[in-house]
């Protein structure tokens, strides 16, 4: 939840596990060429985020699910927060998310937000401790890491031997996707006040340099790669709005992606591609360039350099959850290499 809302080589080489059929979108320059590959410049991949909030959504979802299965993208994305910030944590809603989730056609890749664990301290949403909330997500969400979700899981990089088994990396049609596990409440250094907390703990002090020193390594990383193999974009995906338009941050309510940023700009400005940021949090769809030279944000957060590269897209979430925005990758030579629309939700 957003501070100021308190409350390679390529695609589908098919591979055989034990248990399940999946595809690969790990970098490999061994992959054989698959559907995804004899179609250039029609892969495009679905994004959603804050979604479903509140019982309402909540019986809406399957039939968002169908809806977006129906326009057969080739992967999707959901950036974290599967419930809004007032309802409970309990272990049976997880599941029933991870299922819908499962539903989709395509490969699922989902990133952690704020409301399944940081937030789960408020009396509301079950005083539980996030820590523990945080590793039974990863239990439910990841059980086989390196492997998305969705009917037709694909193999992914991951980070699960640091212990981040959320945080992944795919190729496709020369760009690069890093999905990091980045999350509002300032990145879980706000306070756990429902169980007593007036400043974070130790252990949660602990767990957020972590989790940020393995995001800002998964991004040196995967800058370096494409630049060694001339890819044509990255593209990131969080759920933490670290550029929130709508309100004016105290430090206190950003100080903990202060890395991440700096990394962000230091990376973009030595690649010679186009970038890409996708977040939710915020809740309101919007388009910017929030780290290019003569922002604001650059002085707020006190980084040095610009990103005049880098793209940020906000998805619509909470009350606004009426549309997905559909992600298509053009064809080499185009002015741009990603282009997006948002797609309405059938009633």
């Amino acid at each position: 939840m957003s501070p100021r809302r308190s409350a390679g080589a390529s695609l589908l080489a098919l591979v055989l596990t034990a248990t399940v059929p999946t595809s690969s979108f790990a970098d490999t320059t061994t992959a054989t060429r698959g559907p995804g590959q004899d179609k250039p410049g029609h892969f495009s991949f679905a994004v959603i985020g804050d979604v479903p909030y509140g019982a309402d959504q909540v019986a809406a979802f399957p039939r968002w699910v169908d809806q977006i299965n129906a326009a057969d993208p080739e992967l999707a994305f959901h950036l974290g927060d599967i419930k809004n910030g007032s309802t409970r944590c309990d272990d049976g809603y997880y599941r029933m998310i991870k299922a819908q989730l499962d539903r989709f056609t395509s490969p699922l890749v989902y990133t952690p937000g704020d409301n399944e664990w940081t937030d789960c301290h408020r009396a509301n949403n079950g005083s539980y401790n996030p820590l523990e909330r945080l590793a039974f997500d990863r239990s439910v969400f990841f059980p086989q890491p390196g492997v998305t979700l969705g009917e037709k899981p694909a193999r992914v990089e991951s980070e699960a031997r640091a212990g981040f088994p959320e945080n992944v990396r795919l190729r496709e049609q020369g760009v690069s996707f890093a999905a990091l596990h980045v999350v509002g409440s300032n990145n879980d250094l706000a306070p756990w006040t429902g169980i007593g907390n007036t400043s974070a703990t130790p252990q949660q002090l602990a767990e957020e340099q972590a989790r940020m020193a393995n995001v800002v390594d998964v991004v040196r990383r995967s800058f370096a790669d494409a630049r060694r193999r001339h890819d044509r974009a990255v593209v990131l995906l969080l759920q933490a709005d670290m550029f929130d338009p709508s309100f004016t941050p105290t430090w206190q309510d950003i100080s903990a992606f202060k890395p991440l940023v700096q990394a962000i700009v230091d990376e973009s400005s030595r690649f010679d591609g186009q970038v890409y940021l996708f977040n939710g949090d915020s809740h309101v769809y919007n388009t910017d360039r929030p780290l290019a030279t003569g922002s604001g944000w650059l002085a707020t957060y006190g980084v040095a350099g610009a990103a005049d590269n880098l793209r940020r897209v906000t998805v619509d979430g909470s009350a606004n959850n009426t549309d997905w925005l559909k992600v298509t990758i053009n064809r080499p030579g185009a002015a741009d290499v990603l282009r997006w629309e948002q797609v309405p939700f059938a009633p």
